[in-house]
């Protein structure tokens, strides 16, 4: 029987995706760095809020996201572990519906407002077209998520941001795969006066050809194409339902197993 692993797009085995809360207008300057050296951010917007307190406006979200995510991060921001079902549903969904309107796809996933979440809410969240949703609680780690529903990042940008990159640069164990998810809110790289430090961070670790950028929906989709493959008992061949490529290490070989296909493994 062959030894079969996934791995990462292009038989890569490590992947950087950058998360952003609130909308606030220097996501402007936060989108232009991560496009200069070709990063990937998934943006959570409270839909209800857009155009006020220095947030962006609503006329301005599909032109300055694209090739980014944007996810949901509730309506108004409320602290939702403190709120009655009725309204953690309406938050959820309301703003999933007003910012698919804005960005022309289906919003699936989600930051957790306030960090505020519990049990019953990560039960409620299939039901509301949620497929993922990210906690405040750092990990300072680079292991894949066990809980899509509870998804910790390894840090905060503020935190040792570029000794935890060249740490994550280093990494080269390829029988692992190793995911780097970083934090926070643009806004406060106005506040702490230290945007040379994202600026000094995307430069050192983008476009790099050993790492894959991605959103967080784009890490979900290709973690669900790969469970939904279908091996054969033997695990000789392969048959890939999805739309997806997925890549798989076979005896130490890369192997592309396209949307659609069925491939046998050969020795």
């Amino acid at each position: 029987m062959p030894k079969i692993m996934m791995a990462f797009p292009q038989g890569k085995h490590k992947v950087l995706t950058m998360s952003y809360d609130d909308g606030q207008t220097a996501d402007i300057k936060l989108v232009e760095i991560f496009n200069k050296y070709g990063m990937k951010g998934t943006f959570h917007l409270n839909s209800g809020m857009l155009g006020t307190d220095g947030r962006i406006a609503e006329e301005e979200v599909a032109a300055l996201y694209r090739g980014h995510e944007v996810s949901a991060h509730t309506l108004t921001h409320p602290t939702i572990a403190r709120c009655p079902r009725e309204q953690i549903i309406e938050e959820i969904f309301e703003d999933r519906k007003r910012l698919e309107r804005l960005v022309g796809y289906p919003v699936r996933g989600m930051s957790y407002p306030n960090g505020s979440y519990n049990k019953e809410i990560k039960e409620m969240l299939p039901y509301l077209g949620v497929e993922y949703a990210r906690t405040t609680q750092s990990t300072g780690q680079f292991a894949m998520p066990d809980d899509l529903f509870e998804w910790k990042p390894t840090c905060h940008h503020n935190t040792d941001l570029m000794n935890v990159a060249e740490t994550f640069v280093n990494l080269n164990k390829k029988q692992y795969l190793y995911m780097m998810y970083v934090w926070g809110h643009s806004y406060e790289f106005d506040h702490d006066h230290n945007w040379p430090l994202i600026e000094s961070f995307c430069e050192f670790i983008g476009n790099r050809l050993d790492i894959w950028y991605a959103t967080n929906v784009e890490i979900v989709d290709y973690l669900k194409a790969f469970q939904n493959l279908k091996f054969s008992a033997s695990c000789q061949f392969v048959y890939n339902p999805s739309a997806l490529s997925v890549w798989l290490q076979v005896d130490n070989h890369i192997v592309e197993v396209k949307g659609g296909s069925q491939i046998a493994f050969t020795s």
